[in-house]
Parts: C-alpha cells; sequence; structure tokens
C-alpha cells in the first residue's frame, strides 16, 4: 500500500479539506489549538472544500483550509513545504484579510469574530526549542491578551523528533502522521483503533486515487523539487560570483597598494594581470 505525502498540497488538502471526513480536521483542529470541554469544535462548514485543480490553472488555486465553527470563528490551515521567505508576513496578510472579510462595508463590528492560523512549515523560521509555537497580541505592560481576535500557531516539522514508539497525545500522532506517512506500508498499530486516523491512512492511500488526482499529485511533486532546485542553484551561482567579486576586488585592492608604493606598470600588470590602461584609471582616481 502506497501512501500519498501529506506535505503535498493536493494531498494535504485531499486529507484534511474533505467534506465527507471533517472529523479528521475537527480532530487535528483540537489537538493543535488545545481545546476541550466547553472550547472543543464539534462541528466545523469548509469554505473552501477539496476539489481537482487542473494542472493548467494550478497557479491561481488556493490550496490552503479555511473552515468555520458554529460560533463564527474562522480557522485557516497552510501547509508550507518550501521556505520562500516572509512566512510571517504570508500569515499576517491571511488572517487580516480572513477578518475583513467578514464583515459586509458598514456593517457591524461587533460581528467580527476571532480568526486562528495554523501554518505547518517544513522548516524553521522562530527561535523556540519546541515543535509548536503560539502568538498572540499581548499588552507589553500586563500581559494580557486585550486584543484577542488574532492567533498563530506555528509547526516546524523540522524541530519534530520523536519516534513512533514515543506518541503519547493526539497533537503527537497529527504532526508524526503529517511528516512521514509517506513512509509507511500499512497502517501502524498505534493509529489502527483511532477513527479519525484511519479515514486519514484511507484518504492518503494511493490505491483509492483516481487517474487524475495521481497526475496532478506527481506534477506538484515534480514542480516542488525543480523549485527547491532552482533554488540550490540560484545558491550556488550567488555564492561563485560572490567569490568571483571578492577576488577581483582583491587584486584591485593590490594594484591601488602597488601604486602607492611606487611600482611601475608593468610590474603592476605582472603581480595583477591588469591591462595598462586599467592601472593608468587607477593611478587617475589616485590623482
Amino acid at each position: 500500500m502506497k501512501f500519498a505525502d501529506p506535505k503535498n498540497d493536493l494531498a494535504f488538502k485531499k486529507i484534511f479539506g474533505n467534506e465527507q471526513h471533517k472529523s479528521i480536521l475537527i480532530s487535528f483542529l483540537n489537538s493543535v489549538l488545545d481545546f476541550k470541554e466547553e472550547k472543543t469544535i464539534v462541528d466545523v462548514t469548509l469554505t473552501n472544500p477539496y476539489q481537482l485543480p487542473q494542472v493548467p490553472e494550478l497557479k491561481e488555486t488556493i490550496l490552503d483550509i479555511k473552515a468555520t465553527n458554529k460560533k463564527g470563528d474562522t480557522f485557516i490551515v497552510e501547509m508550507q513545504r518550501k521556505d520562500l521567505g516572509d512566512f510571517h508576513k504570508r500569515s499576517l496578510f491571511y488572517t487580516s484579510k480572513a477578518y475583513v472579510e467578514q464583515l459586509p462595508k458598514g456593517g457591524d463590528y461587533e460581528k467580527l469574530q476571532k480568526v486562528y492560523f495554523i501554518g505547518i512549515l517544513n522548516f524553521s523560521i522562530f527561535d523556540n526549542k519546541e515543535y509548536i509555537s503560539r502568538h498572540l497580541i499581548t499588552n507589553q505592560e500586563t500581559l494580557k491578551q486585550d486584543l484577542d481576535d488574532f492567533e498563530f500557531t506555528f509547526i516546524e516539522l523540522s524541530k519534530f523528533d520523536k519516534k513512533l514508539s514515543e506518541l503519547s497525545t493526539i497533537l503527537d500522532k497529527w504532526i508524526y502522521f503529517i511528516k512521514y506517512a509517506d513512509d509507511f506500508e500499512l497502517i501502524p498499530k498505534e493509529y489502527e483503533t483511532i477513527e479519525e486516523f484511519k479515514d486519514a491512512f484511507f484518504l492518503a492511500s494511493q490505491c483509492n486515487w483516481n487517474k487524475k488526482e495521481l497526475e496532478v499529485y506527481d506534477y506538484m511533486t515534480l514542480k516542488a523539487f525543480d523549485e527547491i532546485n532552482a533554488l540550490k542553484t540560484a545558491k550556488r551561482k550567488a555564492k561563485a560570483e560572490g567569490i568571483e567579486q571578492g577576488i577581483e576586488q582583491g587584486k584591485i585592492d593590490i594594484a591601488k597598494k602597488s601604486i602607492l608604493q611606487g611600482l611601475d606598470n608593468e610590474t603592476i600588470v605582472l603581480i595583477t594581470g591588469f591591462d595598462k590602461e586599467f592601472i593608468e584609471m587607477l593611478r587617475e582616481e589616485k590623482r
């Protein structure tokens, strides 16, 4: 049995944004946000449920997950596989946009409900040691959360290092599932008795996917690899260019020092490899 990688945008949306299996998202949200007793989410409405995107339209396809509960709170879940920079700013943008969209022009501000943003990152961006961090707007003096309509939770997968035998909470199991599900060939015994996880593995099982879903999944996987390779190539080129520029600047500095020491053009040409015209230009700058 082959399970899809939940970190793939399409697979993540198919698993956690499925209207027929909303219990998966509900379990995930309750565990991530640590909702218990009266705060427990019992139902959600998916505002952009899973739909298979067409490959030519992928650039315009929004693949994050948005849902609301009965109270009207909004939950945004974003899976980010690559560090493209400024993700914290993107989270602020998404959250504020969802907040503003609640209210029509000239509406009543009292109707605005809280927005929770959950970012799952396949890289690290914060200094905290734990893999999960919560970010609130607090009063600097009292540390009270006076402005409580925005709440951000970030999960940095690179900091999650628990083994399968060490999973002690539902949250641990969800993070392990997201990070490692595509390594399994069978559902691990640690997940077998929990209905939401059985459903999640069912949706992740590619033997249950249609041909088009498999094509788009493969396309997005290859696209992600291409972007990663392009970024690595760009970094290598930048490093090489930086070294070349450093060598060139070093030779210029040697030429300038040689001029100050009174060496003639022919000697400086031999030392640096520059032509006489360039040496003369440097001499003019010194005058």
